[in-house]
C-alpha cells in the first residue's frame, strides 16, 4: 500500500502510521515525488477492500489526491503475526502487534474507509468504468 500510494503523491506526504500497543508510532511517508502527480484518480472500492489496499486508499484520499467511489471498505486496520502453537504441531495463533492509522490519524479497524461517491460495485471487473457515476470524476 505504501509503495503504490507513493507513486501518486508528492514527496514527504504521510501515507500511514503504524502504532504498536505501547503507542510507539512508525510514520511512513512518500520518499520522493511519485511518477504521476497530475492525472485525475478515482479508486473503486467495496466491502472486501482491506488491509494494504485500505492503506493506499486512505493515503490518496486524505492527501487529496484521489476520489474514492463504491462502498465502505472492510476495515482491516491491524497488523498481525502468526505464532506457531508448538514445535512439530500444525496450527498457529494470529497475534495483533499494531494498528494502522491514516494520514489524518483515523483508526480504520472495524470501521473501514468511507467513500466520496457511492457507486454500484456489481459491474464486471473488465469494465469498472461502467460502475462509476460522472460525479466521481470531479476535480479535487
Amino acid at each position: 500500500g505504501v509503495d503504490t500510494a507513493s507513486l501518486f503523491l508528492e514527496g514527504n506526504k504521510p501515507v500511514v502510521f503504524v502504532v504498536d500497543k505501547k503507542g510507539v508510532v512508525d510514520a511512513q511517508s512518500s520518499l520522493a515525488d511519485g511518477v504521476d502527480l497530475d492525472s485525475p484518480l478515482v479508486l473503486l472500492v467495496d466491502r472486501n477492500t482491506a488491509s494494504a489496499a485500505e492503506v493506499m486508499t486512505a493515503a490518496l484520499k486524505e492527501n487529496k489526491r484521489a476520489t474514492v467511489a463504491g462502498e465502505q471498505t472492510f476495515g482491516k486496520g491491524i497488523v498481525q503475526t502468526i505464532r506457531q502453537l508448538e514445535e512439530g504441531q500444525n496450527g498457529g495463533v494470529a497475534v495483533t502487534i499494531a494498528r494502522y492509522e491514516t494520514p489524518e490519524h483515523h483508526d480504520i479497524n472495524k470501521q473501514g474507509i468511507s467513500v466520496d461517491v457511492k457507486a454500484n460495485v456489481d459491474c464486471g471487473k473488465e469494465d469498472a468504468m461502467a460502475c462509476l457515476p460522472k460525479e466521481a470524476f470531479r476535480k479535487l
